[in-house]
């Protein structure tokens, strides 16, 4: 069975403010999840090149998150197989994630994300049979999830209704904010799911689109919700603060660091770099 479902996910900001705030959010949520026994470690993180993205940043990461699996999941499932290997490239605004889970298992998310309100039709280019199989869901980022995917992911308790940013003076967002806000930007999430089991394939399909769309309102409502601690950064200033986090996360789930020590990664930054990871990246 094959799954296809798109994510339309509206954001009050630019398309270059949430490349700041996309990245700054991976860094802080995975700090956050990460501990001795579980959370995320980072196999690879370099520079990739191909005809079809173009430039970009590929990343290889393992999420060991059993403890948050449903307890059907891990009937069914070998221990080993909760351990999830994804797979990433990144050239914005184009990304691709793929996570192969066990045996023909596997999720594949390809993500366009386009300066409009969530409007645009078929940006990822499908053919005829995908388009009629495809599902369509906006998602609103002031409606947080109330499933058991958002306590595994977590669930932040911002209320959007009242939020107003200090530094850029955005919020609240009411009702009908996607057709007036300015600016604004259309993240389109693909998500592809291929689970061939007779029996549970449906289930198993749905169980993981569940958990998809959790990780996407709670990671995009981390977003907007931690404005005021990302904006007025740059990329650059973000890039450094990943190469650390990518060394922090390892340390913490007692992995080695797989390209050189930590005295030689803290070697690289600035104190204001650090600053800013002890302020804005903290569990």
């Amino acid at each position: 069975m094959v799954q296809v479902k798109e994510f339309r996910i509206v954001m009050p900001m630019s398309l270059e403010e949430y490349r700041v705030a996309q990245t700054f959010m991976v860094l802080k949520m995975q700090q956050q999840s990460t501990n001795e026994a579980e959370g995320v470690e980072v196999l690879e993180n370099k520079g990739f090149e191909d005809d079809v993205y173009g430039k970009g940043q590929y990343t290889s990461k393992l999420y060991r998150l059993q403890s948050k699996a449903p307890s059907w999941l891990t009937t069914l499932a070998p221990k080993d197989a909760l351990i999830m290997q994804e797979e990433s490239w990144n050239a914005y605004p184009r990304c691709k994630t793929g996570c192969p889970y066990f045996a023909k298992l596997s999720v594949t998310i390809e993500t366009i994300h386009l300066e409009d309100n969530g409007k645009s039709e078929n940006v990822h280019g499908l053919n005829k049979e995908q388009l009629a199989a495809r599902q369509v869901e906006f998602v609103d980022i002031t409606m947080p999830t109330t499933d058991y995917w958002s306590y595994a992911v977590g669930n932040g308790n911002f209320d959007f209704s009242a939020f107003k940013s200090e530094k850029t003076g955005r919020g609240p967002l009411l009702e009908g904010w996607q057709e007036n806000c300015n600016p604004v930007m259309t993240a389109y999430k693909l998500v592809t799911i291929k689970a061939p089991y007779w029996g549970f394939g449906g289930k198993l399909e749905q169980a993981l689109l569940a958990g998809e769309r959790a990780l996407f309102v709670e990671s995009h409502r981390n977003c907007f919700g931690w404005i005021d601690e990302w904006y007025g950064m740059t990329v650059e200033q973000l890039s450094e603060l990943e190469e650390q986090g990518d060394c922090l996360l390892n340390q913490k789930i007692s992995k080695p660091l797989l390209l050189t020590d930590t005295e030689d990664h803290e070697s690289k930054f600035t104190d204001n770099s650090k600053t800013h990871l002890q302020q804005g990246v903290k569990t």
